[in-house]
């Protein structure tokens, strides 16, 4: 991460796993990204709730900002 923050301003990181299919945040990938990212880094992916949003503030240590609904003008749905 550190090598590619020399080329950019800011991670988007979309948790494929989840992204589009409201299946929940994917707690090791955005623990990975607060421990690790040494620039801003926003992830995006299976936000389904406010509680969810708050996951990310935890797990991310505050570091992590969250996208949410980004797979809804793809993919078509309902937002929270």
């Amino acid at each position: 991460m550190a090598s590619l923050s020399r080329s950019c301003d800011e991670f988007l990181v979309h948790g494929v796993d989840v992204e589009g299919m409201k299946l929940g945040i994917d707690e090791d990938l955005v623990s990975l990204l607060g421990e690790h990212s040494p620039i801003p880094v926003t992830y995006a992916g299976g936000a389904r709730s406010l509680p969810d949003l708050e996951l990310v503030r935890a797990a991310g240590r505050g570091a992590v900002d969250v996208t949410v609904g980004s797979a809804l003008d793809c993919f078509g749905g309902h937002s929270l």
